[in-house]
């Protein structure tokens, strides 16, 4: 088993910053992917930015050019920066691994953009 915690989301105005982290622990070898998805109210979950293990990136196109995923492996942690943020991107940031053929989710942090 593999779990995830992420941390990070806030109430934030539109055009500004914030940087979301989840740190994994337990069966972490050989994890492959890891990255966020979001579910805004009323919407489906969506994929934000993936990483994989050995650093190729994939983007939603809603937010290339302003969100930036990392992957610390020393600390078993993703980060997901994110700049200009609109208020569309008001969502629960579900962090993401897989292992093999298995699939991880973390509870889910709020990010709110609202002046």
């Amino acid at each position: 088993q593999v779990q995830l915690v992420e941390s990070g989301g806030d109430l934030v105005q539109p055009g500004g910053s914030l940087r979301l982290s989840c740190a994994a622990s337990g069966s972490i070898s050989s994890i492959g992917a890891m990255g966020w998805y979001r579910q805004a109210p009323g919407k489906e979950r969506e994929l934000v930015a993936l990483i994989l293990r050995y650093g190729s990136t994939n983007y939603a196109d809603s937010v290339k050019g302003r969100f930036t995923v990392s992957r610390d492996s020393a600390k078993n942690t993703v980060y997901l920066q994110m700049n200009s943020l609109k208020r569309e991107d008001t969502a629960v940031y579900y962090c993401y691994a897989n292992r093999g053929l298995m699939t991880y989710w973390g509870k889910g942090t709020l990010v709110t953009v609202s002046s």
